[in-house]
């Protein structure tokens, strides 16, 4: 089950729609004669036995109640009374978000029942569909149960029964989800705060004596505290603690030998390449094997004493699981733990083996629940699945933050997962086309990140910037027509998890951001020929590129040969450069923050000029390296510009990360999408300090990038 937080998206979220029957329409008067739930697992409504109660009130049920519901006194004679049904009713829904139809009234009956059987009572999570369906169209002729339910076409199954009732309500809630995302409004707290802005009907449901609908997550959350994690598995990447080089060797050596060669090098595994195979070239892991001691003794167990002169190929697994050098730490323990294994290979971007892992490497590490997500995404089945994984997101951001973790490698740890949530996209995605009747890829490809992501510099509002190459087809050929209807498939999933699709179109589904190998070359080439800076608009966030699923040789190959193309073109950055367009000053005259309602937009008050100066840069100069901070760090290794100068932007790129990253952890507990822009008024005196010290190292940036074009 998905643990619940505020920004868990509605299409994951856990919940059960409830509704009651009772002696009366008055919430002071009213008594409960009939209560079912219904549960819904992951925003849809579950196979499985709901909750249904009849319940004996302890006075007379009116003959006007029952021409509604059709409950009299003889039919309840013999049922519970609210008390003895209530502690099953509290176990079924658990934890989990309760959904009503008007469910003010449903709340303020239930809080009065306990309040009369001396029963203490909690208040839910509560989310209203009768306010949600008004959020998501302002404009229906009525939003009764029955309206709601022809609108969305959903059967209205037995009105004016407690199960029935529920039933439809929970039907109705998974019809709403895809409705609000349309509207921008994704997770549970989004939700929750859209339904507070309808203080009008909120209003007329207050003074009917029902229970507010909803309240204010920070209300609900008040008391919630985070828990401390070990973040040494956030802040460290898999390079920092594997065992390198890989020890390879070949399928038909004894095992014998190969016991010798590990215990010589103190190792506990080797690397088993195909028997016959004596090239030099390092191969992947689909194409490698793996003896480790477990499998020594395992033999052993099976072959006794002849099994040293079997060949290592009759013993070993296959194939290799392994995992990239750049993957931080955790989803090395996440994958151990799941696959219940204790060795990994550890593979370049091009998919090489290049070191090992094993989990004697990590024994000073803790695998907690939060350290699961990495392989949570990498083993979802379906979008459901992902979103669940993926909620988790910013509550381990959160962690992070309050472990001391700078927002940085925050960012990175976030870029990572918006890599993983990428390729296991494009996984469902090459399912879909399979049920389709489409097959299988026509040839091989790659699916990459673009801009923020494949910097590692993602923080948590995004949005999706992708692109894909293949090896080979022409524009409108098979080839790409079957990659485009991959790439929709990839952008819709993504979409639906809660990564919206790209304003300005920077997807592979759109013909643009795809296309062979030779027709990526032939792309770069016309880029960098155009003249006018319009003609750019995107192009520079191409150079960020890093595949996430697929052949990543194929990616890194066109990633390095971009660079390589653009190496000395000075007219090609400096059209980047003016394309980007220059930085917002938010210093007044007399040095005051310029705001706009409080907040200042850091994207655009420095943190965007900082990564486009820095890239810009990167490509004019040939510093082949994605990260800002590397970027920088390679452009002043190269004694262009003043090192102080290039190493303020760095601090001030990290301080821009640092406070937009509290900011928009702080907006999505409270419902607000999160954005770049930053409340003033919320920042510690030092974070003030820090804040006018980044925007001053800013305030000549566009003259220092044209200075630094023209370097040599």
């Amino acid at each position: 089950m998905a643990v619940l937080n505020n920004v868990t998206p509605l299409i994951a979220l856990d919940a059960v729609a409830i509704d009651t029957e009772t002696t009366s329409l008055d919430p002071r008067r009213a008594r409960v004669i009939e209560i079912a739930a219904v549960r819904l697992n992951r925003g849809r409504v579950a196979a499985g036995v709901p909750f249904h109660r009849l319940v004996r009130p302890p006075e007379p049920i009116p003959a006007a109640s029952t021409e509604v519901h059709g409950i009299d006194d003889a039919k309840v004679a013999a049922a519970p009374s609210f008390s003895e049904i209530w502690r099953d009713f509290l176990d079924f829904i658990g934890n989990d978000v309760v959904i009503g139809h008007t469910v003010g009234f449903d709340l303020a009956v239930l809080k009065r029942e306990c309040e009369l059987a001396g029963i203490a009572w909690t208040r839910p999570r509560t989310l209203d569909t009768r306010l949600l369906a008004e959020v998501s169209e302002p404009d229906l002729a009525g939003y009764a149960l029955e309206k709601l339910a022809a609108w969305l076409n959903v059967e209205a199954i037995d009105r004016h029964s407690a199960l029935g009732d529920a039933m439809t309500t929970a039907h109705i809630f998974q019809a709403l989800v895809p409705k609000l995302r349309e509207g921008g409004i994704r997770t549970l707290a989004e939700a929750m705060h859209a339904c507070r802005a309808l203080t009008d009907v909120l209003d007329e449901q207050h003074r009917a004596g029902w229970v507010d609908a909803v309240v204010p997550p920070s209300q609900i959350d008040a008391e919630r505290t985070l828990k401390r994690i070990d973040s040494y598995p956030y802040r460290h990447r898999i390079r920092d603690v594997m065992r390198t080089p890989a020890e390879f060797i070949g399928g038909d050596i004894p095992l014998r030998q190969a016991l010798t060669l590990m215990i010589g090098k103190k190792i506990s595994s080797l690397f088993i390449r195909p028997a016959g195979d004596g090239s030099a070239t390092v191969p992947g892991a689909a194409q490698t094997g793996i003896v480790t001691e477990r499998d020594v003794l395992r033999a052993l167990t099976e072959h006794g004493s002849k099994t040293l002169d079997l060949s290592v190929d009759r013993i070993m697994s296959y194939p290799l699981v392994a995992v990239p050098a750049d993957a931080f730490v955790y989803l090395a323990i996440g994958r151990m733990s799941r696959m219940k294994i204790r060795h990994l290979g550890v593979v370049n971007d091009s998919g090489h083996v290049i070191g090992a892992l094993s989990a004697r490497d990590l024994l000073r590490l803790r695998a907690g629940e939060a350290i699961s997500l990495g392989d949570e995404i990498d083993e979802a089945d379906d979008v459901h699945g992902l979103g669940v994984a993926w909620a988790k997101l910013p509550q381990v951001a959160a962690l992070l933050l309050a472990e001391g973790v700078s927002a940085r490698d925050v960012a990175a740890v976030i870029s990572r997962r918006l890599g993983s949530l990428s390729r296991r996209a494009a996984i469902l995605a090459e399912w879909r086309m399979r049920e389709a009747g489409r097959g299988a890829p026509p040839c091989p490809y790659a699916f990459a990140v673009l801009g923020s992501a494949g910097r590692g510099e993602s923080l948590l509002a995004m949005d999706q910037d992708n692109a894909l190459v293949f090896a080979e087809g022409e524009p409108d050929g098979v080839n790409d027509l079957w990659f485009g209807a991959l790439a929709s498939h990839i952008a819709d999933i993504l979409d639906e998890v809660g990564v919206p699709y790209c304003k300005g179109g920077v997807m592979a589904k759109n013909a643009q951001w795809r296309g062979s190998f030779a027709t990526w070359r032939e792309r770069v080439a016309d880029w960098i020929r155009r003249s006018r800076p319009e003609d750019l608009l995107s192009v520079d966030i191409f150079f960020d590129l890093r595949g996430v699923h697929g052949d990543g040789a194929l990616a890194e190959s066109l990633w390095r040969d971009s660079f390589d193309q653009a190496q000395g073109q000075a007219g090609f950055a400096k059209l980047l450069a003016e394309s980007a367009g220059a930085t917002e000053p938010s210093l007044n005259m007399l040095g005051g923050f310029k705001t706009d309602q409080g907040r200042i937009n850091l994207k655009k008050a420095g943190l965007f000029g900082i990564v486009s100066m820095a890239r810009v840069l990167a490509i004019r100069h040939h510093v082949v390296e994605r990260s800002t901070p590397a970027r920088i760090a390679g452009i002043a290794s190269l004694g262009i510009g003043g090192k102080s100068d290039l190493d303020a932007l760095s601090d001030a790129q990290a301080t821009f990360l640092d406070l937009t990253l509290g900011q928009q952890l702080h907006d999505l507990e409270h419902g607000k999408p999160a954005t770049n822009t930053v409340l003033v008024k919320r920042l510690s005196r030092r974070d003030r300090d820090r804040l006018h010290s980044a925007l001053t190292a800013v305030k000549h940036l566009d003259d220092l990038t044209r200075d630094l074009l023209f370097r040599e």
